[in-house]
């Protein structure tokens, strides 16, 4: 076998919620973390890996874990796996981790293995769609999975939050999965969990916390406050700008990542099917202005999806450059003119409006939002943006022209994830309706071709066809910031996104 290595309670947290929770509680060390990242709009409340995007906190906040992992340069290490055979194109063979425990003391084989996959398949929405699993078959520690077809990075699907390994026996509770992480929700709303030590855990590294409290704080000022007024321990996704407040005696970890905001053109919108006019938006906004004034220089402006760092990243690739009047040229080739001189360009009677539909809880968000609107006002395009996290409904009904999301474009470290989410026809966040038969094809190929140099080479094809569409506008890649008072240790930013509560964290 191979071996491989929103205001939320804003008064209420400011004024009583936090301050009785403090690290010197009678309950012994208690950690409490304020994060935007956890919310409803971001489809991630709850722990249960198999709904939707919940699975990204049951890995977070360290309730669930996966086969396998990645280390710091993105790399695939062995998790509950132990090890792994390719048997064939088709066929894997993993063996399970004979120490791995659930917390409630279940041992961890294959048969529990194979009950998690076979309900990850059945209920999730995008996980059927990226492992073409055939069939499983557990036999003592290990077990073997069939693909359908070719899925070369299929080891890395399961590494994707989704596939942490609960035990679906005990069901799900208030909520609450029963997993193999270093810690256990035992309480769990759309704004908040609460975490006790695992007393089960089986790793190396024991859990150092009593309790551990995550708090959702969608609204930037609320989150910087709380940190100043040392009501939290530590923070993740404040404003850039807040991030000069916190300098001498405070901790920060940072780590670039693939994050990308991005912004989807809808192919439904009939002046958005003109070519012409979605390059000339796109070469309107600057994304070099963005990242330096509204970003505070946090950001890097994206090319492509991936950013630089990735062998298949954006500096293999190559798009349309911030040009105002080769815009306003591009939309006078469109027969978009300002003819009646109120500033906006306007065809057959009617001026070239759209909407712009972001959301709120990823505060840079509404920053491009205002970004873009001015931007395109220089080249007499008006934008209306409606900036709600109630985005979904206008997402199904279909009432917007651009929408504008923070996107984790490589978190498995192989690019077929973003293309099977995001890009490809039908695929299950495809906001902009974008059917390109060049990108069906070359994802199949992809999806059949083993080996990392072909597969980046697969990607930076399938990158540079969207851009020569102009299928979406990629704004900004983004570097994740946590900032912890001093006595904090062992909270580490991590490129995929993942990582957050681990064994190591302690308050000394």
């Amino acid at each position: 076998m191979k071996k491989f290595l929103a205001t939320i309670c804003a008064a209420g947290l400011l004024m009583t919620g936090c301050g009785s929770e403090q690290t010197t509680s009678t309950d012994g060390k208690t950690f409490t973390y304020g994060t935007v990242a956890y919310g409803v709009a971001m489809e991630n409340t709850g722990t249960n890996p198999h709904e939707s995007y919940s699975g990204w906190s049951t890995l977070r906040y360290g309730i669930g874990e996966t086969l396998f992992k990645f280390n710091e340069h993105m790399e695939l290490e062995p998790w509950l796996a132990e090890s792994f055979e390719q048997v064939d194109d088709f066929t894997v063979r993993i063996k399970i981790n004979d120490a791995a425990t659930f917390s409630n003391g279940k041992k961890v084989d294959g048969a529990a293995v194979k009950a998690c996959l076979d309900a990850l398949i059945a209920n999730h929405d995008r996980a059927p769609r990226d492992l073409k699993i055939a069939a499983i078959d557990a036999d003592g520690q290990f077990v073997t999975i069939k693909s359908a077809e070719k899925v070369p990075a299929l080891l890395n699907y399961l590494s994707d939050p989704y596939g942490c390994i609960v035990d679906v026996a005990a069901g799900v509770r208030d909520g609450i999965v029963v997993g193999t992480g270093a810690y256990k929700a035992v309480k769990v709303t759309d704004t908040q969990i609460d975490l006790v030590p695992n007393e089960n855990y089986w790793g190396s590294v024991k859990p150092k916390l009593d309790k551990i409290i995550v708090k959702s704080i969608t609204d930037g000022d609320t989150l910087t406050m709380a940190m100043q007024n040392g009501e939290l321990d530590a923070v993740q996704g404040l404003p850039y700008a807040s991030l000069k407040l916190f300098g001498d005696g405070y901790k920060i970890s940072q780590a670039d990542t693939s994050r990308v905001y991005q912004i989807a053109f809808n192919f439904k919108t009939p002046a958005l099917q003109d070519a012409n006019v979605r390059r000339a938006i796109s070469m309107a906004v600057d994304k070099e202005n963005f990242c330096k004034v509204l970003l505070d220089g946090n950001g890097t402006p994206a090319v492509g999806a991936f950013p630089a760092n990735l062998t298949f990243g954006g500096d293999k690739v190559h798009a349309a450059p911030y040009d105002l009047d080769g815009a306003k040229k591009l939309l006078v080739d469109a027969g978009w003119a300002d003819s009646d001189g109120d500033g906006f360009v306007d065809k057959d009677g009617k001026n070239l409006e759209l909407n712009y539909l972001t959301y709120t809880s990823r505060q840079e968000l509404p920053l491009l939002a205002e970004a873009a609107q001015a931007n395109l006002k220089l080249i007499g395009v008006k934008l209306n943006v409606n900036a709600t996290d109630n985005y979904k409904a206008f997402l199904k009904s279909g009432d917007y022209d651009l929408f504008s999301k923070a996107i984790v474009t490589a978190p498995t470290g192989d690019p077929e994830y973003y293309f099977t989410s995001h890009i490809v026809p039908g695929a299950v966040d495809n906001a902009g309706n974008y059917d390109s038969e060049q990108i069906a094809a070359l994802e199949n190929e992809l999806h059949n071709t083993f080996g990392a140099t072909e597969r980046s080479a697969l990607a930076i094809k399938m990158s540079q066809q969207i851009l020569d569409d102009c299928a979406l506008i990629y704004a900004s890649h983004l570097r994740m910031s946590f900032v912890m008072k001093p006595n904090v240790e062992g909270f580490k930013a991590h490129p995929s996104d993942y990582y957050e509560i681990t064994p190591e964290l302690d308050l000394r």
